[in-house]
């Protein structure tokens, strides 16, 4: 027996046209089915559905349609199907052919659109290229699900053995109640990995809530993690949800977790050990169901020694630690990250720029990446923008060093700035050569990161692109 070239059903209400494709079709080593109505054939092609010989539809490559048929016609029949059956491509026919009838059955989602009289060759060639299109979309849908399954997961990207590592403790933890802590140097993609926990494992329902902890200012903290009592310091008018009422059901992110002080601390060890929650003002205590993944680039160890992190609290939340490792320890991962980035810019950019050279990829893979994958993509981002041809080049990949600080004082002052707009400038500077990494920043200024959070959020920086965009 010769292998079937293709698995076709032919729905049409004329017996006579059902047996032509029929006897042509499987003439051609198709497998046919044929139906007298649309209606039928939405029967059969739905779950666990049959043909009217009792034979198992399986997988149907291609669907020939009439439009004229009676109680549900060939258009309203395509388009049920772009609901039940979207991979399924449809070829239309009818004796009564316009321009009107064949806009209106590519908007309902069919392949192609035949008019009576045609040539069964013809028949022949539409369904060869309906196959064919069929083919792309399995293969496409099998490579995506390759890439997902052997170098991603939920968002995260990486074929280095490291971040299969990752994603392997993942698949494991994200399925668990306990909590997460992940560490890693700014950039890496500590939430990311954190929504990755939450979208693949039960929670993935509710609700995901982050938070900065440095961003938000320390007196401003404890209301926002555990919410207030009406009147209970001026400017509360209202009573304000916690963000751990927020989260009720699903995952609390806590960002930056080493630089929240010792005295919250002390209460967020408590909500983790009573699941319960109190509001600022208030004595009432809540029961929450939240789980708790936190993350921090800084040495929580060392911090417990210097007496600025608490020891229980943080056994309580690395009940299963998650370290990220640098960009620069696994350079296998960077190709693969630039093509994401790069698809991703050029399509809200829209550019022609549609991969590297060699050259270009030679470069990326010998930078130092301090900034991580966040540096990485801002290189790319804004290689995609300013590139001009479809390949970009390693001149088109810029490094961080820029101009050197003699330029930049030199430029900075040549119009007498006052001292307010020469230490933006100065800020947004030493943030750019950092690849935005503002824990960094804060060292070499030698300022305190949630005045220099603050600073930027007065100049209206909220991303390493934005610094970057003011001073370039």
């Amino acid at each position: 027996m010769s292998e079937i070239k293709g698995r076709v059903l032919v729905v049409d209400d004329e017996l006579e046209m059902r047996s032509l494709l029929n006897d042509f079709l499987s003439s051609q080593g198709f497998q046919v089915f044929p139906f007298n109505s649309a209606s039928d054939a939405i029967q059969a092609l739905g779950p666990g559905g049959r043909h009217a010989a009792d034979q198992d539809l399986g997988d149907i490559d291609a669907i020939i349609s009439d439009i004229k048929m009676p109680q549900v016609d060939g258009l309203e029949f395509t388009a049920r199907l772009q609901t039940l059956r979207p991979e399924i491509p449809v070829i239309l026919i009818t004796a009564f052919g316009s321009i009107e009838t064949a806009i209106e059955s590519m908007k309902r989602g069919a392949f192609h659109y035949v008019v009576k009289p045609f040539k069964l060759t013809e028949m022949a060639v539409n369904l060869d290229r309906a196959l064919e299109h069929r083919k792309l979309l399995r293969d496409n849908t099998a490579l995506r699900q390759e890439v997902k399954r052997s170098w991603g997961m939920a968002g995260v990207l990486g074929k280095s053995p490291a971040m299969k590592t990752v994603f392997d403790l993942v698949a494991r933890v994200s399925q668990a109640t306990a909590n997460v802590l992940i560490t890693g140097e700014s950039g890496t993609g500590k939430e990311m990995v954190a929504r990755a926990i939450h979208e693949t494992g039960p929670r993935a329902r509710k609700a995901f809530v982050a938070i900065n902890c440095t961003a938000i200012p320390e007196s401003l903290l404890e209301s926002e993690l555990f919410g207030h009592a009406k009147g209970s310091f001026t400017g509360a008018i209202n009573r304000k949800r916690g963000l751990f009422e927020e989260a009720e059901g699903g995952t609390l992110f806590l960002d930056e977790i080493g630089d929240m002080n010792v005295a919250l601390q002390a209460k967020l060890l408590r909500v983790i050990q009573e699941r319960k929650v109190r509001a600022v003002g208030e004595n009432l205590d809540r029961d929450i169901d939240v789980r708790i993944i936190a993350a921090t680039h800084k040495d929580l160890k060392a911090a417990i020694k210097d007496e600025r992190f608490r020891e229980d609290l943080y056994y309580r939340l690395s009940v299963i630690p998650i370290a990220i490792p640098p960009l620069r320890y696994r350079k296998e991962d960077i190709p693969l990250l630039a093509e994401h980035f790069l698809k991703k810019y050029a399509a809200t950019n829209h550019s022609n720029v549609r991969g590297f050279t060699k050259r270009a990829v030679s470069k990326l893979l010998d930078m130092r990446w301090e900034g991580n994958v966040r540096e990485l993509e801002n290189v790319v981002e804004r290689a995609v923008v300013l590139g001009t041809g479809t390949l970009l080049d390693e001149a088109e990949i810029l490094t961080q060093d820029g101009e050197s600080p003699d330029d930049f004082f030199g430029s900075a002052t040549n119009s007498f700035p006052t001292v307010d707009e020469l230490e933006r400038k100065y800020i947004l500077m030493v943030l750019h050569k950092t690849g935005g990494r503002r824990d960094k920043t804060s060292q070499i200024l030698g300022m305190n990161r949630r005045t220099l959070y603050r600073k930027l959020n007065d100049y209206g920086v909220t991303s390493t692109e934005d610094a970057e965009g003011s001073e370039e």
